[in-house]
């Protein structure tokens, strides 16, 4: 019986990091975009050059911590 919940528990906890992962990949790039967003307001640019910046900042380091995260579980798993 034990063996069963094993697979099971298995799934839970990948499902639940990889959760954590997108939750924090959006986290990563509002807070980027809001910030370039703030600045942009803050300055009275006519074109928002701070928000084009940092949002795609902000995207580069969410996927590479991602891609890190990714590459660490399944080098663990080896």
């Amino acid at each position: 019986m034990p063996n069963e919940k094993k697979p099971q528990n298995n799934r839970l906890k990948k499902w639940a990091k990889y959760s954590g992962m997108a939750i924090e990949m959006m986290t990563i790039i509002a807070v980027g975009t809001f910030a370039g967003y703030k600045t942009d307001e803050r300055r009275g640019a006519d074109f928002p050059l701070w928000t084009l910046i940092l949002s795609l900042v902000s995207v580069f380091s969410a996927l590479y911590l991602t891609i890190r995260n990714v590459m660490r579980d399944s080098h663990d798993e080896d």
